[in-house]
């Protein structure tokens, strides 16, 4: 007599085997968009404390060498150099809070974030995800959570 699986084991092992992806592949995808997250503030940290040890402020990234540095969804961090602020007003194209308040003063810097998209207002859909340097370096993370 030949020992073989029979069809409705066969069957079991692949359910159970399919219900195991089931639950383990969003979790994975899960921790590896955190990670990516984690990288990301990082990085902003690593290059905001290159700026911040600068004189002036340079015009573009590429003035302290992270001009082709990527963000951990392939694209370039965004790095804006504000302009003084004039009165009351916040400088023009600066990145503003949930009270239109600017969330820095020298330069933004943030990733987009795994969107890639952004705009100016942290409250905004686009903007939810992206990754920000806040508070003249005093925050890193998700602009949700700021």
């Amino acid at each position: 007599m030949r020992a073989a699986f029979t069809l409705l084991e066969l069957i079991s092992v692949l359910v159970i085997i399919s219900l195991l992806a089931t639950i383990s592949i969003p979790k994975f995808t899960e921790l590896v968009d955190r990670s990516k997250g984690a990288r990301a503030i990082g990085d902003l940290r690593t290059v905001t404390q290159d700026l911040l040890v600068r004189d002036s402020l340079p015009a573009d990234l590429a003035a302290i060498g992270r001009g082709g540095m990527l963000d951990p969804w392939g694209r370039p961090y965004v790095y804006v150099k504000l302009p003084p602020p004039v009165g009351m007003s916040p400088p023009a194209g600066s990145r503003v809070d949930r009270f239109g308040v600017n969330i820095n003063t020298r330069f933004d810097l943030y990733s987009l974030g795994p969107d890639g998209q952004s705009s100016l207002a942290l409250t905004t859909a686009n903007s939810q995800d992206d990754v920000v340097s806040a508070n003249d370096g005093g925050f890193y993370g998700l602009g949700s959570k700021y």
